[in-house]
């Protein structure tokens, strides 16, 4: 869905295609970061709109033409400038996101949810795990919003789910998340640093988004970014922080044949020289980056 062709003479837009067409100036004279909730300003904007005015995330071209009232134009109004001017992010405004299809509530709290994952968990990740046995108990570390827990729990009908998080406040999110996708019955949450106070489990799979932006680099961030809790961005001097201590403890944790997922970003570099030993596996995405790294159980330190 494209804005129409057309110059604004009125000092305000009018219909919901000249503000989409305003929008998109506005996000591109203020350098307005993306990669939270959408790639493209285009998407972003018609998004913000849709949601404010109420409308279907899937409405029609038509809508475009649409002209807004004077109160629904203070209203749009509004969010514009504090997605632009002030930089807050469209999900922290919407107060939601979306990930493998599935709509999660968010909030200052959590991270926006935004992760390979949802690429990967369908088949590719699968394919490592022993053939012909059901993926019985799985772990999401870093849980935050409790995203990927429902993902995994989805993906794995037949597996209890642990989703481990520190942050007291992300986990009411989480628990949230969890019970409007109701599945409190299979996703337990813990308030844990990795696994330091939850029981010995032995699961098949685990997988944590966990910090990992170096320290240097995160005053370095777009502000939108900076908005997003400290806890869950940073990964320490070098951002491998909490990655190191998830392989210390997952050995332990882990059934024979079972493995630990990590996404880390740009630290692929930094990882391959800081673990040799572990038989790093990067699973290929289709934009390339292939930040997502596999480790298998008898790789990991004992």
């Amino acid at each position: 869905m494209s804005a129409p062709r057309r110059s604004i003479n009125s000092a305000r837009p009018a219909t919901l295609g000249d503000w989409l067409a305003h929008a998109e100036k506005l996000y591109r004279r203020r350098r307005v970061a993306l990669g939270q909730i959408a790639t493209t300003v285009h998407d972003e904007a018609l998004y913000l709109l849709l949601h404010t005015l109420g409308l279907p995330l899937d409405s029609k071209p038509a809508v475009l033409r649409r002209k807004l009232t004077a109160a629904e134009q203070e209203r749009v109004a509004g969010v514009f400038r504090r997605r632009t001017a002030e930089r807050v992010p469209a999900a922290y405004l919407t107060r939601e996101a979306f990930l493998g299809g599935h709509r999660f509530y968010v909030d200052e709290r959590v991270i926006i949810p935004r992760s390979y994952f949802v690429e990967l968990l369908p088949d590719l990740i699968p394919q490592w795990l022993p053939r012909g046995r059901p993926t019985r108990h799985a772990a999401d570390l870093c849980t935050g919003s409790g995203c990927l827990a429902v993902l995994l729990a989805h993906r794995f009908p037949q597996a209890k789910i642990d989703a481990i998080e520190l942050s007291s406040e992300a986990l009411a999110v989480a628990r949230f998340n969890v019970a409007q996708h109701r599945l409190a019955q299979r996703i337990k949450l813990w308030r844990s640093d990795v696994f330091d106070t939850v029981p010995t489990v032995k699961y098949d799979l685990i997988i944590a988004n966990p910090p990992y932006v170096p320290q240097r680099k995160l005053r370095r961030l777009p502000a939108e970014f900076r908005q997003e809790p400290a806890l869950a961005l940073d990964g320490g001097r070098d951002g491998l922080d909490v990655i190191r201590k998830i392989f210390r403890q997952a050995r332990a944790r882990l059934q024979p044949n079972g493995i630990v997922v990590l996404e880390v970003g740009g630290l692929r570099a930094a990882m391959d020289r800081a673990f040799p030993g572990l038989g790093l596996h990067w699973l290929h995405t289709e934009d390339g980056e292939d930040c997502v790294c596999l480790v298998q159980a008898a790789r990991l330190p004992k």
